[in-house]
């Protein structure tokens, strides 16, 4: 059942993309810097009650960790970013600039405040209701950001909490995971601390990447 109260299809979700189940917990399990690069090439499906589910392949995410002066999790556990301390597999969504929904994957072991933001993916699937969630219809505007990525799948707070291991109405599916020659790091975008840090990982020709791209992007072999 969605947060709307609509009955879906039975577990998992079929697309012309064939069966999509959602990677387990254990992939969730390990550091945000390891889980980071690894979510890229993923499958974002969001099912849906009236038709086919919404798919869209992750190309860009960043890392955050407790430890991290960037991090929501930084300075304690609060109502806000209650989510971040919990089990890992669940989506941690928050509202920002009064104005956007950002989501993020917890990780690392339950009671950590750490997490991946999903930055940008390429839509596969349900290209005509995303377009309607963004008001245009550009595929490579559709989700080319935090906020693009949200709106095109219709994520808000409502979804603060989502078990992502669970084939219910959003999950992660396995896709095809990219290889590490293609991906590339650099620094997170929109922080004010902690620039440093080469925490943002990308694959490198897609073009369904969020600007600004790193002017000196790492290599990650």
């Amino acid at each position: 059942m969605t947060a709307s109260g609509q009955t879906l299809p039975s577990a998992g979700a079929t697309s012309r993309l064939g069966p999509l189940q959602p990677l387990p917990r254990t992939f969730y399990v390990r550091p945000s810097l390891e889980v980071a690069p690894d979510l890229l090439g993923r499958l974002l499906v969001r099912r849906v009650a009236d038709g086919e589910p919404l798919v869209a392949r992750i190309v860009e995410s960043e890392a955050y960790r407790q430890d991290d002066p960037a991090s929501h999790s930084f300075r304690g556990r609060t109502p806000r970013n209650g989510v971040m301390f919990g089990p890992p597999g669940h989506l941690y969504v928050y509202f920002t600039y009064g104005m956007h929904f950002c989501m993020n994957v917890v990780t690392g072991p339950d009671g950590v405040g750490s997490a991946v933001l999903l930055r940008a993916a390429e839509p596969l699937q349900g290209l005509g209701r995303m377009a309607i969630g963004r008001g245009l219809t550009d595929p490579r505007r559709l989700c080319s950001g935090p906020a693009r990525l949200t709106q095109a799948l219709g994520i808000t707070r409502s979804e603060d909490g989502i078990d992502v291991t669970r084939p219910d109405d959003l999950f992660i599916a396995p896709g095809t995971p990219v290889e590490p020659s293609a991906i590339e790091a650099g620094p997170r975008v929109g922080i004010r601390v902690a620039t440093e840090q080469p925490w943002r990982f990308f694959v490198r020709e897609s073009p369904f990447v969020s600007a600004p791209r790193p002017l000196r992007p790492g290599r990650r072999g």
